[in-house]
């Protein structure tokens, strides 16, 4: 059984990616560390509880950072809701989280189980920067870093124009996680907003799921509600974007991955319109090795097919 590790802001898509990968078989999570970057940290703290009830997997729950290493830009309350998760009102009803820092809590595991925990960071990487000026070998202790994050030809999806929404949450975090890993030769695969906005779930599958008759699925439904009516009749999208369940469907069946590129690539922690901006260099122009594995396509069937399977 492969151990993972998802640091994480609850969030939608976060909610949506831990049911797809605690439904997995052959993974176990071993923990969340949660983070401030779609709302606050008392709400992402509050809602990774929460799912641990919906999954009903004891599974710890660390709280991490509240703010990025340097300053606040924006949240994502308008697409997620003021609470996080569509503002349906529900709450852990039992569940504690540990006194533990994640940041800390993620040092000792990678330490405890040197090349055994996969990580999977779908929100800010404030938490992992935290942990790497605790232990600089951090990358070379975990068997696997996969980031959600990053738009890799510039198509973002903030205020910044260029950058998508966790790098440009925390651009000083990213910076430090990316360096961190190339100056050690590692790759990081990186799902970014431009391969998520090429692999949502069809209305008519989504429609589907909104009528499975189970648990996780009327909690599929209930917190996707005002996404759903968002993406589909306010924006006029072609699909449900799904950017957290795609990182952790690749993290958990690697070989879903039809194409990839692995390329050099670094965060721009300046300007008033690039900041946060993931710089790849395509072309290999500044001769530096490959840090990012940048998935380009996955198999859309398989993708769907363990969405659903945690939604039973």
């Amino acid at each position: 059984m492969d151990r993972i590790l998802i640091d994480t802001d609850p969030g939608v898509d976060d909610a949506q990616a831990i049911l797809l990968a605690a439904a997995h078989p052959k993974h176990r999570i071993e923990g969340l560390l949660a983070v401030a970057g779609n709302v606050g940290l008392e709400h992402t703290l509050r809602n990774s509880l929460l799912l641990t009830e919906v999954i009903d997997q004891k599974i710890p729950v660390y709280p991490g950072c509240a703010q990025p290493l340097v300053m606040f830009q924006e949240d994502a309350a308008d697409a997620h809701g003021h609470d996080g998760l569509g503002d349906v009102g529900l709450v852990p009803q039992q569940r504690q989280a540990e006194t533990e820092h994640a940041a800390l809590a993620l040092v000792r595991m990678a330490n405890e189980s040197p090349n055994e925990i996969t990580l999977a960071a779908i929100g800010p990487l404030t938490n992992v920067a935290v942990a790497l000026t605790i232990d600089p070998d951090l990358p070379k202790k975990l068997k696997r870093l996969v980031v959600m994050g990053g738009a890799v030809t510039g198509h973002g999806n903030t205020s910044s124009i260029t950058a998508e929404f966790n790098i440009y949450f925390d651009p000083e975090a990213a910076h430090m996680v990316f360096t961190a890993w190339a100056k050690v030769g590692l790759l990081i695969d990186v799902v970014d907003w431009e391969v998520t906005k090429r692999h949502g779930f069809p209305q008519e599958v989504v429609n589907r799921w909104r009528t499975m008759d189970s648990p996780k699925a009327k909690f599929f439904k209930a917190i996707t509600d005002k996404n759903y009516d968002r993406s589909f009749n306010v924006l006029k999208r072609p699909s449900l974007y799904a950017a957290d369940p795609l990182a952790l469907a690749v993290l958990l069946e690697p070989d879903i991955v039809t194409k990839a590129e692995q390329r050099h690539l670094s965060i721009e922690i300046n300007g008033s319109h690039s900041r946060g901006q993931t710089i790849v260099d395509w072309d290999n122009r500044l001769g530096k090795p490959a840090n990012a594995n940048i998935i380009l396509a996955v198999d859309d069937l398989r993708f769907q097919a363990l969405m659903e399977q945690g939604l039973r």
